[in-house]
C-alpha cells in the first residue's frame, strides 16, 4: 500500500478539495489511512516532505540568479543561515567544490523580476554576510527546466520480500 502510495503521487497532490480523499480512491484506501501513511513515511524519513512547486516565470519572474561562493568550511554554515534568512532567497545550500574548475560550495537561488533588482539583492547578500572579495559567481537562467520530485513508480520497484 505504501508504494502504491507513493506512486499515486509521484507527480504531485491532486489541485481538488479533498486530495487526500481522492489519492484514497485511487489507491483503494481511505483519506485516514493515506493521510497515516503520509505522516508516517515522513516521521521514517522515507518521505522527506511535501512542497510546493511554483511556476516562478508564470508568475512573472524571469531574473533568475543562481549565486555560488567560495566560502572557508569553517564559515559556510555560518554565512548560510544570514544569506537563508534574507526574504528574496528561495534556496540556500551547500554543495561539494569540483576542483579544479568548480571551487564554489555555496549556492544560493534568487528569483527576480528584473535583472538590476536582483543584482541589488545580491550585492546586500555579499554586505549582509561581509562576502565583498570572496570568489563568486552569478549565474542568470537561460532556460526553464521541468521542476519535479522524487520518482517511486512501481514499475521500477522490486517485489518486497
Amino acid at each position: 500500500m505504501d508504494r502504491a502510495l507513493l506512486a499515486a503521487i509521484e507527480d504531485g497532490l491532486p489541485v481538488v478539495s479533498s486530495p487526500y480523499a481522492d489519492i484514497a480512491r485511487q489507491i483503494g484506501t481511505s483519506e485516514d489511512d493515506v493521510i497515516g501513511r503520509l505522516k508516517r513515511l515522513l516521521g521514517e524519513g522515507v518521505v522527506k516532505r511535501l512542497g510546493l512547486v511554483v511556476r516562478h516565470r508564470a508568475v512573472g519572474f524571469d531574473a533568475n540568479a543562481m549565486v555560488v561562493w567560495d566560502i572557508g568550511d569553517a564559515d559556510v554554515d555560518r554565512v548560510a543561515e544570514k544569506l537563508a534568512a534574507q526574504p528574496f532567497v528561495t534556496l540556500c545550500y551547500r554543495r561539494p567544490r569540483r576542483l579544479p574548475e568548480w571551487p564554489y560550495n555555496l549556492f544560493c537561488m534568487i528569483h527576480g523580476r528584473d535583472r538590476r533588482t536582483v543584482r541589488k539583492q545580491i550585492a546586500e547578500l555579499n554586505a549582509s554576510a561581509d562576502l565583498e572579495g570572496v570568489p563568486t559567481a552569478v549565474l542568470f537562467s537561460k532556460r526553464c527546466f521541468k521542476q519535479r520530485g522524487a520518482r517511486f513508480s512501481t514499475a521500477n520497484m522490486e517485489p518486497a520480500a
